[in-house]
């Protein structure tokens, strides 16, 4: 009897779950063979990134931009965390951590697949003296909830590239980025 109920709540799960359209994420569909990355290689953005283009994708990371079919370039990365509110002492008691990014996605000869884009992901966390170790592991853990964010939306990009088939010898061609829900 208990192996039946077990049965029948896990297929009435699946049932759901997939009745509300949900599936794994699976691979990204990128337009291009090979990309170089200008993000440094010891930063946790640049590692990420690498990791998910490995795992989730059939591009290629290669070391020399002149290899590459598309060039992905940091033009900024930067972190802050601003006052939200505070109590009746004066103190702090809650903050925003915000994350931007600004990149640009070029492909060998320089032209803009996505012209340099600014990335803004912000979250608010409440804060307590008494408690101060667990609230800077809650920060930094949302940091990296953001950038896991941030490297998602990134490759989401990348896929929503189309590029115009170049005849050769065809200098004029450039390519044509097609934004999501447009």
């Amino acid at each position: 009897m208990k192996h039946r109920r077990a049965l029948l709540a896990a297929l009435a799960t699946v049932t759901l779950t997939t009745a509300c359209g949900f599936k794994l994420r699976g691979s990204a569909d990128i337009p291009f063979r090979s990309i170089f990355l200008g993000v440094p290689e010891a930063s946790s953005l640049g590692y990420e990134l690498r990791r998910n283009l490995r795992a989730g994708t059939d591009v290629r990371i290669v070391t020399d931009a002149k290899d590459a079919d598309a060039r992905l370039d940091v033009l900024s990365e930067s972190r802050d965390k601003e006052v939200l509110s505070i109590n009746s002492a004066g103190r702090a008691r809650e903050y925003t951590l915000r994350y931007r990014l600004s990149f640009k996605v070029t492909d060998a000869k320089g032209r803009d697949y996505i012209p340099p884009t600014e990335i803004s992901l912000s979250r608010d966390i409440s804060f307590n003296e008494d408690a101060l170790l667990a609230k800077e592991s809650e920060e930094a853990l949302l940091y990296r909830d953001m950038q896991s964010d941030m490297v998602q939306q990134i490759l989401r990009r990348l896929s929503a590239i189309k590029v115009d088939p170049v005849e050769p010898g065809d200098a004029l061609t450039t390519p044509v980025v097609k934004e999501p829900g447009k």
